[in-house]
């Protein structure tokens, strides 16, 4: 969706699919009328932002192919649909039985990541809006924390400089600005807005800079004015922004119904606990509160006495889009767990699935509005 700040500045609202499992190029578009051509229409909008997940393969295949990437453009307009950011963090393989640790490979030590996410960029390129600013892709935090060392550090950061000069070179082949955004996370390298600065600050932030992923942020018990603040002082551009919430509770073992195969539920507490997953952390009866890495729907609060940190998600909405001008255009709902909430919670239909993102796409265009941004 296309929203305007008072500034005059224009702001993309979208949802990601990587919420849809399709990895070749006839499911991707299929996925359109399934799911993003409804969620149009239930919201009203003549125009609805998709960030967009590729699979490497299909990422390559259209990267390589104009051709491919021009019929993709022209299906997405077609149905009122557009893309200004994609989501490049999941490589392949996003919707197995089991993704877990696999989601950080490969990471950012490697020619293939570097490669992927070149791949994307291209194609972004070529997909663009022709009044878009610019494009974005969300990329993982350089990788998992463990196996992590000087030398593994000192590849990622040759990887960076060889993303920054291969952005340049889509730019100066195709005249579009693509920015590539390190997204923190629980568990990775870098988790935290302090760990963003020290290992991305001497990166080329004129293409490179941050995804604030707000369900990672919460996850963090970090203050959103006060990590954007250290962002601001670092030069560290966000470039996107994940709007998401996480689970939170004073009392863990209701946590027990979303223990689930798929996804690490990262669980933190204020006093530093940690640990890496759900069931884990319900093992050990890490003292509370916790706050757990699974994104919940936007709009639709748990039953006591579980709750969201939606309340996180506002105050950083307030911080960048409340202001004069706004610290980020680019918004994207990524909400990937609908597929593993708990059955009771859980969409059992294609229908069900777009009326659930619609009431997120909803959700999220009213608390900007409310911070003074026009539909």
């Amino acid at each position: 969706m296309r929203l305007r700040h008072p500034s005059g500045t224009p702001l993309h609202l979208s949802y990601c699919t990587n919420v849809h499992p399709a990895e070749d190029l006839d499911g991707i578009i299929a996925q359109f009328d399934t799911y993003a051509v409804p969620v149009r229409a239930l919201l009203g909008t003549d125009v609805l932002g998709l960030g967009l997940w590729l699979a490497a393969p299909v990422a390559a295949e259209l990267a390589a192919d104009p051709a491919a990437t021009g019929r993709l453009g022209r299906e997405l307009a077609a149905r009122g649909l557009e893309v200004v950011t994609l989501n490049g963090f999941p490589y392949r393989a996003f919707h197995d039985p089991v993704v877990k640790q696999a989601v950080y490979h490969p990471d950012w030590t490697t020619p293939a990541r570097l490669a992927y996410t070149l791949d994307l960029a291209r194609v972004l390129a070529g997909l663009l809006p022709d009044d878009a600013a610019r494009g974005s892709v969300s990329t993982l935090p350089l990788g998992w924390r463990e196996p992590w060392d000087a030398a593994m550090a000192d590849l990622a950061a040759r990887r960076l400089d060889e993303l920054a000069t291969g952005l340049a070179a889509v730019e100066s082949a195709t005249g579009r600005v693509v920015r590539v955004a390190f997204e923190p996370e629980p568990g990775c390298v870098v988790e935290s807005t302090e760990q963003a600065v020290a290992h991305l600050a001497g990166a080329d932030t004129d293409r490179l800079g941050i995804c604030l992923d707000l369900a990672h942020l919460a996850c963090a018990w970090e203050r959103p004015a006060d990590a954007l603040g250290a962002l601001r002082a670092a030069g560290l551009p966000v470039v996107k922004v994940q709007l998401s919430a996480a689970l939170e509770t004073t009392h863990p073992p209701a946590l027990a119904e979303y223990v689930e195969p798929r996804f690490l539920h990262q669980t933190r507490t204020p006093a530093g606990h940690r640990a890496d997953d759900l069931d884990e952390a319900l093992d050990r009866r890490l003292p509370g509160p916790w706050r757990v890495h699974y994104h919940v729907p936007l709009h639709a609060d748990p039953a006591p006495p579980l709750a969201t940190t939606v309340p996180v998600l506002r105050e950083a909405l307030a911080e960048l889009a409340g202001g004069p001008e706004p610290l980020c255009d680019h918004y994207d709902v990524e909400t990937y767990t609908w597929g593993v909430l708990p059955p009771a919670l859980r969409p059992t239909t294609s229908a069900e699935l777009a009326a659930g993102i619609a009431g997120e796409l909803d959700f999220a265009r009213t608390e900007l509005c409310d911070l003074g941004v026009k539909a």
